[in-house]
């Protein structure tokens, strides 16, 4: 599928085919196509938990306040940040670069952009979430799945769930499959005056 295209019909389903089962294959030709989302100095800070044991879809359902997309998609996949990935190793993500000398400044300019400075690490993160989901949403359109954004969940109870670590964040669930109904008709978009500003407001 056209991107533009992707972009222009992806929409938040909401009722999936509980008896659909994605392919594996295309499962995983998601999951790797996230892996090209962009992040601040390569750090990839997303991480992807999959919840696909029936328990941990009812507890799951639960704690997202009921909503049947968690137990009828095909996927449902809670995106995650490292908000520490900036000092894990962070010479891994420049490894394979040629130029030492190349590595070494860009280890030391993501290290000085980030050492003490936790409101910009967990906003980088969020901000790395939110274009891994949008990826990851596109992706499923272009494949002939449809997809829900969801933050409607109660945020300790599935970080119980999935035991995620202190140094990690939850930015969203995303459930992917095939649509049982339309989604709602479309919100209005404000007017392109309303959103766009040259070079000031």
């Amino acid at each position: 599928m056209n991107v533009l295209d992707a972009i222009q019909q992806r929409r938040a389903v909401k009722h999936f085919d509980p008896n659909h089962q994605m392919p594996a294959e295309i499962e995983r030709q998601l999951l790797e196509a996230v892996q090209y989302a962009p992040t601040s100095f390569n750090i990839q800070h997303w991480r992807f938990v999959i919840i696909r044991d029936p328990d941990q879809r009812h507890a799951l359902k639960q704690a997202a306040w009921h909503q049947v997309q968690i137990s009828d998609a095909s996927l449902v996949v809670v995106i995650c940040a490292d908000i520490q990935a900036w000092q894990k190793q962070p010479e891994r993500y420049w490894s394979h670069l040629p130029d030492q000398a190349i590595q070494h400044t860009l280890l030391q300019m993501l290290t000085d952009f980030y050492r003490d400075r936790p409101q910009t690490q967990r906003d980088e993160a969020l901000r790395s979430v939110g274009i891994a989901a949008q990826t990851l949403m596109l992706a499923a359109q272009g494949l002939g799945y449809d997809s829900c954004p969801m933050i409607g969940f109660e945020a300790d109870a599935v970080s119980q769930l999935i035991q995620l670590p202190e140094d990690h964040l939850i930015g969203m669930i995303v459930s992917i499959g095939k649509p049982l109904q339309s989604a709602f008709p479309r919100g209005r978009t404000l007017t392109y005056t309303d959103l766009v500003f040259n070079n000031h407001f």
